[in-house]
């Protein structure tokens, strides 16, 4: 230990490293959390020699977690597929896509009658192949009425949401970055700048223990703890406490994503809504997902009805045509090609559906009613994974240029 003596006057002839301790001690506590940030979201895919020689960003290397945590809170309180579907009107949807069904109907019919009974279908009189066409058609409208009741009465059956969320997420991490990201843009910035504020003070403390001391140990130990403590700090911070509280009675702090909980809503609902639970997505989810055998089987039993029950004079003249055991097998036919034909006829509804739904609202208006540890869950996990990595990165960087700083400063004290 140096006396006061001999403090003062290294002070005196070292005052510019002095002076310069608390702001290499702020550099190091903002760069280590700009690097901890870009570890969490950057790169996309893995960059080195896997499994261990390399990096890749925690967000997209975890995205079916991720996704899946996220899914969670989204599916279980703040949206559910009765949610979607309820708001639907199967007679508006029948009004708006029967003029494309209409065509699709006749497209189908011909194309099965001349596969199955080419000769037949080509000589048969004109009136008769419009008669068959025409009745299947007329009832087309009532099908799809049908086929929207059924699936409305049970809509789990025919749409997994948690399955659709998380396979998009997953197939497209760009957008689950970007769903932290943007949810969480003040966050991360708050982060970032808590690195100057508190590597500053910390840097005051250093520049006081180095005077006393001088020991070769005290640069890279504050370097380090620089690092680790603001990148922890900051993340208490961040979402604690979950209530406004007063510390010493002279400030009051409370988590920082909490206290934003109504802008985040907004802008959380907005990019569920536009990105990810769209018309558009989940009509695709309906048609192409896991369940989709199931749609197929309310589809076939539909179209076997309305061919039974309207096919009327012309169905002696079918069956004679095909046979029985074909007439079977086409109405399979129709309903397989009414099934491929389904996403180009129901794009015609994504316009009212999306109205209709009003998701973006929705998801705002519920996300207002989640307690706080719910609200928390959003954005929690991206910092919840691997999060000690990102500590211990910053506790390293801090120390290296802890190290550096003992060289430079025994350099200009010689």
């Amino acid at each position: 230990m140096l006396d006061w003596q001999e403090i003062l006057l290294d002070v005196q002839r070292n005052w510019l490293l002095y002076l310069s301790m608390p702001f290499v001690a702020a550099a190091i506590g903002f760069v280590t959390k700009i690097v901890a940030i870009k570890m969490m979201f950057e790169p996309i895919e893995f960059i080195g020699i896997k499994p261990y020689l390399g990096w890749q960003g925690i967000v997209p290397r975890k995205a079916a977690t991720m996704a899946s945590i996220a899914c969670d809170t989204m599916t279980s309180k703040l949206i559910k597929p009765e949610d979607i579907f309820d708001r639907l009107d199967p007679d508006r949807i029948a009004e708006v896509i029967e003029q494309p069904m209409l065509r699709v109907v006749e497209d189908i019919t011909r194309e099965v009658a001349s596969h199955y009974s080419p000769g037949l279908w080509e000589v048969a009189p004109e009136s008769v192949k419009k008669l068959i066409i025409n009745r299947i058609q007329a009832d087309a409208p009532n099908m799809i009425r049908q086929i929207m009741i059924d699936i409305k009465s049970d809509i789990r059956s025919v749409f997994d949401l948690k399955d659709m969320v998380v396979s998009n997420l997953v197939r497209n991490k760009p957008l689950l970055n970007r769903i932290f990201q943007e949810a969480g843009d003040k966050e991360f910035r708050f982060i970032r700048n808590s690195g100057l504020y508190f590597g500053f003070i910390i840097g005051c403390v250093q520049a006081l223990t180095w005077a006393g001391t001088h020991s070769p140990w005290v640069m890279p130990l504050f370097g380090g703890f620089t690092g680790w403590f603001t990148d922890w700090l900051a993340l208490k911070m961040v979402f604690n406490p979950k209530q406004p509280t007063r510390y010493l009675g002279i400030f009051e702090w409370q988590g920082l994503f909490l206290k934003r909980r109504k802008e985040v809503s907004a802008q959380y609902g907005r990019l569920i809504a536009k990105e990810i639970v769209t018309s558009k997505q989940v009509i695709a989810a309906v048609l192409r997902g896991p369940l989709s055998d199931r749609l197929f089987n309310l589809i076939q039993k539909q179209v076997q009805r309305v061919i039974d029950d309207q096919a009327g004079i012309a169905k002696p003249f079918v069956v004679f045509a095909v046979g029985s055991n074909k007439y079977q097998e086409m109405k399979t036919v129709i309903a397989e090609q009414m099934m491929e034909r389904m996403p180009e006829t129901m794009a015609h509804i994504e316009a009212y559906a999306e109205q209709a739904m009003d998701l973006e609202n929705t998801m705002a208006t519920k996300m207002q009613e989640l307690t706080p540890e719910e609200f928390e869950a959003l954005l929690r996990p991206a910092f919840q994974q691997d999060e000690w990595i990102l500590i211990t990165v910053g506790a390293v960087l801090g120390f290296m240029v802890g190290e550096m700083q003992v060289f430079v400063m025994e350099h200009f004290a010689r």
